[in-house]
């Protein structure tokens, strides 16, 4: 359960922000990685290695269960992507034992993107010269289902999807995403919702009687509130479409944070019933990228300070990729005036 915004300001930044929920533990931190570092793609089988490539751009971003590679992030070239979960739909692509040298598994598809391209027409152009396999990820015992988006300085935005086997690329101009169904589905299903408007609606007259909305927010009245991904996709396009012109990078990063905040989940909202145990979905934390300057911001569950780390102040062409702790304990600054 994650939700993806993308937010231009007027002085060309571009602002690409996310959640990250999920029903385990991520134990992401923060991850730099510098040009020139090799990756090797993990293949379906232990016996044989996927793609070998070296990492043309430096990346910063967040990883998951200390891999080396991103979950999220931006490269020095102001590409910036993250990857979504995508259950009961996503299915990579069959692949033979011939073609594991050009094959990656799935957690590895935005590492190998961030690293590589500068901006979405070359990703849209290199990404069917590879493979995405049915990879296990061996800390989870499954294959991830995951899709992903890429956006860049040009405000072009893409969606990735692996489907029944099939690359699926999808133009994004709304810029949103969320989790399952597939990105086209999202897309029809918002005309269900196209009376909603930021204005009040007006007084009704009927036969002498006058009905008043009571109260403010009355013309997004029918705006699903729930947590579902098709519900949050709803919300997230209509906050997209009605958020006030942000002048600055500062001012849309303000407003990127401000929109995720309303798809927060506290702890306890949403419960996954298993047979002898019980999953707890949360924010795990929530990240803002700025294209334009390459730094990257988030907070966490347990600590609502903003942090930022810039990419470009980082060594690019260090010889291992850098972790910086994600979480840290949340202060409070007692402010009471000494009388």
């Amino acid at each position: 359960m994650c939700t993806g915004i993308r937010i231009m300001a007027e002085n060309g930044a571009v602002i690409y922000a996310r959640t990250m929920e999920f029903g385990i533990e991520t134990k992401s931190n923060i991850i730099v990685i510098p040009r020139n570092y090799t990756f090797t793609g993990t293949a379906p089988s232990k016996n044989f290695a996927g793609l070998h490539w070296k990492s043309k751009y430096a990346v910063i971003g967040a990883n998951m269960l200390n891999i080396i590679g991103v979950i999220d992030g931006v490269n020095e070239k102001g590409l910036a992507g993250g990857l979504f979960y995508f259950p009961d739909f996503a299915q990579y692509q069959h692949v033979s034992e011939q073609e594991y040298s050009y094959s990656i598994a799935s957690w590895e598809l935005l590492t190998w993107i961030l690293t590589n391209f500068s901006t979405v027409a070359e990703v849209k152009q290199h990404l069917p010269t590879i493979k995405v396999t049915n990879t296990v990820f061996s800390s989870w015992g499954i294959v991830p289902p995951i899709h992903a988006i890429v956006h860049d300085l040009f405000g072009e935005s893409l969606v990735i999807e692996y489907v029944k086997g099939e690359l699926h690329l999808h133009d994004n101009p709304i810029a949103v995403i969320t989790n399952a169904p597939t990105f086209d589905w999202h897309v029809t299903n918002l005309s269900n919702y196209i009376n909603l408007s930021p204005f009040n609606i007006e007084h009704l007259q009927l036969k002498g009687l006058t009905l008043s909305p009571l109260g403010q927010g009355s013309g997004l009245l029918g705006l699903p509130g729930d947590f579902t991904s098709p519900s949050r996709f709803v919300r997230a396009t209509v906050f997209m479409q009605t958020v006030q012109d942000t002048n600055t990078e500062h001012e849309a990063i303000n407003a990127a944070f401000h929109i995720l905040n309303l798809f927060d989940i506290p702890f306890g909202s949403v419960i996954e019933k298993n047979v002898d145990y019980q999953t707890y979905e949360i924010t795990q934390w929530t990240s803002a990228v700025d294209l334009k300057n390459k730094r990257y911001f988030w907070h966490t569950h347990e600590n609502r300070q903003i942090y930022a780390v810039d990419l470009m102040k980082m060594n690019l062409n260090g010889y291992m990729p850098l972790m910086i702790k994600m979480n840290s304990k949340q202060t409070i600054t007692d402010i009471t005036p000494n009388q």
